[in-house]
């Protein structure tokens, strides 16, 4: 993914397309999404970065939260609680600011963060010790995450919140059995078809 990542963030410096034009390459936008129908926009926004700061905070997160999910959840479910908090995290990005361009694989890996925190409290008691210290690690990180949400506007919270609370139900269910991750997506693709509809209704009433 930090490959990935990566090499998609030179594609706009390669062809000298500046972070104003993010929005002709994919970037999440809500009149597009929901009123035309431009959903592929939700998977290209989490491969798109506004600058190279922006690429290597998510990056660094990225890193030291993916090597964990690695060793805790099969290819499947990691790929899947991935894509599935990116996706979900852009639905509530576009619910929040409906007509602002968005960008980044935040709520992804807020969803992968949120899968250790389902995955180790449903183990609670067996890892008692680690549990506490993981909580207030889990705590740390999301107060540095708010903060940096209010000092810096350019910050996608909304994105953030949608993408862990997904992640954490999708942790939770993986760790009570790897097969409950085909339970997981099943539920996920219908919430965000209703979510999507729901979104529709408000853009067109409006």
């Amino acid at each position: 993914m930090i490959i990935i990542n990566s090499v998609i963030f030179l594609v706009p410096f390669l062809f000298n397309i500046n972070s104003e034009d993010l929005f002709l390459i994919g970037a999440v936008y809500g009149p597009n999404i929901v009123l035309y129908k431009e959903i592929w926009r939700l998977f290209t926004a989490m491969f798109l970065h506004a600058g190279f700061t922006h690429l290597f905070m998510n990056m660094l997160s990225l890193w030291f939260v993916g090597r964990i999910a690695e060793m805790w959840f099969n290819k499947v479910s990691y790929i899947s609680i991935y894509f599935i908090s990116g996706l979900v995290g852009g639905l509530v990005s576009i619910y929040i600011h409906p007509v602002t361009i968005g960008v980044g694989a935040s709520g992804a890996i807020f969803g992968i963060f949120g899968a250790l925190a389902g995955m180790v409290i449903v183990h609670r008691k067996k890892i008692e010790q680690q549990f506490k210290s993981f909580m207030k690690e889990f705590g740390v990180i999301l107060l540095l995450n708010l903060v940096i949400g209010v000092v810096f506007e350019s910050v996608d919270l909304s994105a953030h919140i949608g993408g862990l609370i997904v992640g954490i139900i999708g942790g939770a269910l993986v760790a009570k059995s790897p097969k409950f991750i085909w339970l997981y997506i099943l539920i996920m693709i219908l919430f965000m078809n209703i979510f999507y509809n729901y979104l529709y209704l408000l853009f067109t009433q409006n």
